[in-house]
């Protein structure tokens, strides 16, 4: 059982380290600050959640476990609403988008507010 434990967080802990991995990637990759922040919010929580879950599941102590459901809880909530407060403030302080984008959702919304 013990063997059992330690391959379900050791594929819990790659896991994770490969979705880090992948969002650091994204980063680099990416052509604008919306696509960049994108690629970092999501896979970045989810690998950072797995890697949490790898070492609570390692632990196996209870105080341990609640508190790696607490963090993770936190990061579902919060990731989410700074990844909304981060492309808010760069839409309205005119971050440009890369030349790449097809569509502009909120050019006539930005027309407005120039004017």
């Amino acid at each position: 059982m013990d063997t059992l434990l330690w391959y379900v967080a050791g594929s819990l802990a790659a896991l994770g380290t490969l979705f880090v991995l992948l969002a650091a990637v994204g980063i680099l990759r990416m052509p604008d600050l919306f696509t960049r922040m994108h690629a970092s919010s999501k896979a970045a929580t989810l690998g950072a959640i797995l890697v949490l879950s790898a070492v609570a599941v390692r632990s196996g102590d209870a105080a341990v476990i609640v508190r790696v459901v607490l963090i993770c809880l936190f990061l579902f909530l919060t990731a989410p609403v700074a990844a909304h407060v981060i492309a808010r403030a760069a839409t309205r302080t005119g971050v440009p988008l890369s030349d790449e984008t097809v569509l502009d959702e909120l050019s006539e919304h930005r027309k407005i507010r120039e004017e």
